[in-house]
């Protein structure tokens, strides 16, 4: 090589990186020029609604429009590739999905992926972005809801026919009158003429229906806490508390009703005010508690405090559980103002004591199936717990974090008598503290 080729071989690799350099400023300063790839695109179906998610590593610019005849939803991702990513949305729709039938997606022009949901019935649409949380990238959330929310009594009450409503619901046959219907044939009924003192006696009145609220924590976008091998505490919370569910239904004046009952995602306002839409006398969250020591094991319950958490484990336990709407996804701009008066900081002092009460029952239950890890109800500014008229607990069922408890949140056996043990708690509560009656309320 010459003297001169090994003084201009520098020059022309500092003319490449000068241009390597200026392509990377003009890609920061205009990222359109690089298609964002899609890291995940998820569907989480439920009756309440359907829940869309698009991850990447940036925030995605979007559109949102409706088509008619027949109804389709249509979202164009701005500055994307069209990836497998993409291209496998269609086959996570399932035959199931109450508001989806079906998802088309192609390229629409260069670097706009178009997304087209054909359509059940009518939603009510929201799409919103996510900033990073947990172990989520930039999320693009479109949350599909009914036009009208479900009426969770009404749901209630679907499960069991109620005879006396077919019987009055039934049409009226009118027996064709004789012609002549002589007066000696009417019976002469005797006047019986009541006293103002006189009672007549009754059937003793029935106790009416008692309603639980089960929520089972976490679950959709927000997979709770992992054991080490793997097991998500959004699963064993939901399996605990269908149990539980069947337990309670068998009772003969008891109903359950489910907050989630499927692998979707609640806000924790949401699961205050749906309890308070049903009407319920209790609320019983059902959590599966993890630790940075896995030696750490047993059973807890707690309860609301408006001074603040007992131990130190209490107010962290309470700090992660608040950030399950900074993980699961919650849209801030969906007004509720039903929700914003439910979590009003209202006067709690009597449905806390009641909760206390709630909660050393079921802890005095828990003892017989698990070793618990603490002897009393512990306190913490739970944003779960904040009905202000239901009384409210939260149930640790064991560590997922230790690996033997993870087994046995696993295993049916164990699921079946923590939901046993949790009904038994709620029965002596009740005993001691009967509900109030209501004005009105369908009987069992």
């Amino acid at each position: 090589m010459s003297r001169m080729s090994r003084v201009a071989l520098p020059v022309h690799l500092a003319g490449y990186l000068k241009y390597l350099l200026l392509a990377a400023l003009l890609l920061a300063a205009f990222p359109s020029f690089a298609a964002e790839r899609i890291l995940a695109a998820r569907v989480w179906p439920a009756a309440e609604y359907t829940r869309v998610t698009f991850e990447a590593a940036r925030a995605v610019k979007h559109e949102m429009f409706f088509l008619e005849d027949p109804a389709r939803l249509v979202v164009d991702l701005d500055g994307v590739d069209f990836n497998d990513e993409l291209k496998a949305l269609p086959s996570k729709v399932g035959a199931a999905d109450p508001y989806i039938a079906a998802v088309r997606v192609g390229l629409n022009r260069p670097n706009v992926v178009r997304v087209v949901f054909e359509l059940r019935s009518e939603v009510k649409p929201y799409l919103f972005p996510l900033a990073p949380a947990g172990e989520y990238r930039h999320r693009l959330v479109l949350d599909l809801y009914p036009p009208e929310p479900a009426d969770p009594l009404l749901a209630l009450l679907q499960p069991r026919p109620d005879p006396i409503s077919e019987i009055a619901q039934a049409p009226i046959v009118i027996a064709p009158a004789p012609a002549e219907v002589a007066k000696a044939e009417i019976p002469q009924l005797p006047l019986v003429k009541l006293e103002p003192a006189t009672r007549v006696a009754s059937r003793p009145a029935k106790d009416r229906l008692v309603i639980v609220a089960i929520d089972a924590g976490h679950g959709g976008e927000d997979p709770g806490a992992r054991g080490r091998h793997g097991t998500k505490e959004k699963d064993v919370t939901l399996a605990i508390a269908r149990r539980l569910k069947a337990a309670i239904n068998a009772e003969p004046n008891m109903r359950a009703v489910m907050i989630r009952d499927g692998d979707y995602f609640i806000p924790l306002g949401q699961r205050v005010s749906k309890a308070r839409r049903a009407r319920a006398d209790v609320f019983v969250s059902v959590h599966a508690d993890a630790w940075v020591k896995p030696n750490v094991r047993g059973s807890s319950v707690f309860a609301l405090s408006e001074r603040g958490a007992t131990t130190t484990a209490a107010r962290w336990l309470a700090q992660r559980e608040n950030q399950s709407d900074l993980i699961g996804g919650v849209n801030l701009g969906m007004g509720d103002p039903v929700l914003a008066r439910t979590l009003l900081d209202l006067s709690l002092t009597a449905t806390i004591n009641d909760s206390l009460k709630l909660g050393k029952a079921v802890l005095s239950e828990l003892g017989d199936v698990n070793r618990l890890h603490k002897h009393a109800v512990e306190q913490a500014g739970f944003a779960v717990l904040k009905a202000p008229d239901i009384p409210s607990i939260l149930v640790e069922t064991a560590f997922i974090s230790n690996p033997q408890e993870e087994r046995r949140l696993k295993d049916s056996a164990y699921q079946e008598k923590m939901a046993s043990a949790i009904l038994g708690g709620i029965k002596r509560y009740l005993a001691q503290n009967p509900p109030l009656a209501r004005s009105k309320l369908v009987s069992n």
